[in-house]
């Protein structure tokens, strides 16, 4: 993680931990949707027990144990072999527990992520600020990282969380500069499946387009498989990273007089185990067909009843609307098996 390595994508589980055959169910299912940091909330005694089982059961997608206030369970979710333990040094209480867990966690040569978010700012920062500030969050990130850097702990990624977006936006720019640590990324209780996913794709765009952030993970409320999706459908937009097909597909307009709708959505969903970066054209007219989407390895474009399929601008034939998602995933099929010799 950091560095000139892809950015990674992270979610959280929301099984309770000491179910282990529901937690472990959900992480295996948030790894095959693409997931590739997966954390696990330590809340208790009974969690940390969990943990230890759940991670044999877990051998090829690290395991975060996500720790508030008690440095036992740190220390217990450490002893398991979590991959990163997640903790806030500020809320674990004395000195040596800090030390403890930066002395356990360096040699396990696991990393510690230090959590600092808005709803918990401390207060003689907020007394400082007058409030909850960028500043404020920037200023506790450097405090958490100067506590486990004195005790010769330096594997450290740093996270800085808010629901306002940019409050979140300007403390990365104020922390970013200061520190060479990889950052973690998230706009905090963002909302629900809708609101939550245009929260968060505009909170980390405008992060990630400014080269600010190493790994993200995308908050809502929702089943966490949805995050993984917008994740990726996120940074694939961005051009950062490739996850299969793109899609490019036009709104509907009264030039359209195919169920332009219906057939891009079964294409959405038919071609998910592709794996292949081909990109798709499904445009509702000839007017932003070929020529729009000339740089499309394939496509379609509507007529009255009929379209046509083009590759690269270059129309190839033409199809009757009932043919058109069929046609257009045999060529997509074909293509996938090209890219795969």
């Amino acid at each position: 993680m950091g560095g000139n390595s892809p950015i990674t994508i992270q979610s959280m589980t929301n099984t309770q931990t000491a179910d282990v055959a529901a937690t472990v169910t959900q992480i295996k299912a948030l790894e095959a949707e693409g997931c590739e940091i997966i954390r696990v909330a330590v809340n208790n005694k009974e969690a940390a027990a969990s943990f230890a089982e759940i991670k044999k059961q877990i051998t090829n997608i690290p395991l975060v144990a996500d720790i508030h206030f008690d440095h036992n369970l740190a220390m217990a979710a450490i002893n398991a072999g979590a991959d990163k333990i997640r903790i806030n040094p500020g809320n674990i209480g004395d000195e040596w527990k800090i030390e403890e867990v930066a002395k356990a966690a360096k040699n396990r040569k696991i990393p510690i992520r230090v959590g600092v978010n808005s709803g918990s700012l401390d207060t003689d920062l907020i007394d400082k600020y007058g409030g909850v500030t960028a500043q404020g969050l920037a200023d506790a990130a450097l405090r958490n990282i100067a506590a486990l850097n004195k005790y010769d702990f330096d594997d450290i990624v740093i996270s800085i969380k808010a629901s306002n977006i940019p409050m979140t936006l300007a403390a990365h720019e104020i922390l970013a500069p200061q520190t060479n640590y990889p950052l973690h990324l998230g706009i905090t209780e963002a909302g629900t499946l809708f609101s939550g996913t245009i929260k968060s794709t505009a909170g980390l765009a405008a992060m990630l387009t400014r080269g600010i952030g190493d790994t993200i993970r995308v908050s809502l409320t929702s089943d966490p498989i949805e995050e993984v999706r917008v994740a990726k459908e996120l940074l694939k937009s961005l051009g950062l990273r490739q996850f299969g097909p793109e899609i490019i597909s036009c709104p509907t307009c009264g030039r359209t007089q195919i169920d332009l709708i219906s057939i891009a959505n079964e294409i959405e969903y038919k071609i998910k185990h592709i794996k292949s970066p081909i990109k798709i054209a499904i445009m509702g007219c000839i007017v932003n067909g070929p020529g729009e989407a000339k740089d499309c390895d394939i496509g379609i474009a509507g007529g009255k009843g009929e379209g046509i399929l083009f590759k690269k601008g270059e129309i190839i034939r033409k199809i009757s609307e009932n043919k058109m998602a069929a046609e257009l995933l045999a060529e997509i099929e074909m293509l996938e098996r090209n890219f795969n010799g």
